[in-house]
């Protein structure tokens, strides 16, 4: 990742133009470890640019004396979640900056942490009745809303859509529920129930088999589909599976911009793709966190990262940009 494109962001404002005395202050410092709690990812994977951010952090940040240790769990499985939950609270870090995934779960945990008086800050989605140090990420409900709004403009009536969700062991994915809502929230201030059919179907992770044949089977029973999303970062799964059915006329949308969802996005199979930038998510966590906890400044809560709308019209001058 490139360690220039943060300057513009005020990376260290803290060393600028200040007293040499002062920096070698910071040296005297007690350290502080901040566990950054994520989903693990394979190479490519939407947390993959996540853990990137959190990693520029820790190079920008070095001077506030802080250690990152990151701590992995599976997001398709709680019980992952509640193990690496109870690690952390044994080893009493000094703040915790998580990926909220299994909302209830979250609750208990950011409670244990309040009782031991250790901040924490979220990313990617949020829980509001927390207290909370900062948010990063998107306004989910808001994404989900335009999703809604793109997907469904114009669609012809008696069209049906299918919603693409992955099958977990535990509670779905806080930012997924939060999306769903915004989407039906569309639907309902557009009174668009009795006009479109959505049909529900469930994947289920790393078995594209079962997948293939779950489309196959959904095809031959519904034959008016128009249009498909899937709210987590995943859809060039879709692409792939609609381009072997040579069903390349109906309307894709989905989130991040993992680099098959561009391939595909390029090529036109997907329609539309939501961008949020994880890598920001990250890093400025981490930077709100050290002015927050070390510094003792104010800093401002709730952060939304802009929602980017992108087709393959301009997903190139928006990759050269960034």
């Amino acid at each position: 990742m490139d360690k220039e494109s943060y300057v513009n962001d005020a990376v260290s404002e803290e060393m600028k133009n200040m007293p040499e005395a002062k920096i070698e202050a910071f040296a005297s410092i007690k350290q502080q470890r901040f566990v950054c709690m994520i989903p693990s990812f394979q190479s490519q994977d939407y947390w993959e640019t996540v853990n990137q951010g959190f990693d520029q952090a820790k190079t920008d940040f070095a001077h506030y004396n802080i250690v990152i240790d990151k701590m992995y769990f599976d997001q398709y499985d709680v019980n992952s979640f509640l193990e690496i939950s109870e690690k952390v609270l044994s080893n009493k870090p000094d703040a915790v900056i998580i990926a909220p995934i299994f909302k209830e779960e979250t609750c208990l945990f950011l409670a244990e942490l309040s009782k031991k008086n250790i901040p924490f800050s979220f990313i990617d989605s949020i829980v509001p009745t927390t207290d909370f140090t900062t948010y990063y990420g998107q306004n989910s409900f808001q994404s989900g809303y335009i999703a809604a709004k793109l997907l469904l403009n114009l669609m012809p009536e008696k069209s049906q859509i299918m919603v693409i969700r992955t099958k977990r062991k535990g509670s779905e994915a806080n930012q997924i529920i939060t999306r769903h809502e915004g989407f039906m929230q569309f639907v309902k201030d557009n009174k668009l129930a009795n006009f479109i059919e959505f049909i529900d179907v469930e994947f289920i992770e790393n078995d594209e088999d079962y997948n293939f044949r779950l489309l196959e089977k959904t095809f031959a029973t519904y034959t008016n589909i128009k249009a498909a999303i899937t709210f987590n970062s995943k859809v060039y799964r879709l692409a792939i599976h609609l381009a072997s059915f040579n069903r390349k006329s109906i309307r894709i949308i989905g989130y991040d911009l993992l680099p098959l969802n561009l391939r595909y996005l390029k090529q036109g199979v997907i329609h539309c793709l939501i961008a949020q930038r994880p890598d920001k998510q990250a890093y400025l966590s981490v930077r709100d966190m050290c002015r927050n906890l070390i510094l003792k400044r104010k800093t401002n809560k709730l952060n939304y990262i802009p929602i980017d709308i992108l087709f393959k019209e301009n997903i190139e001058d928006y990759i050269n940009f960034s």
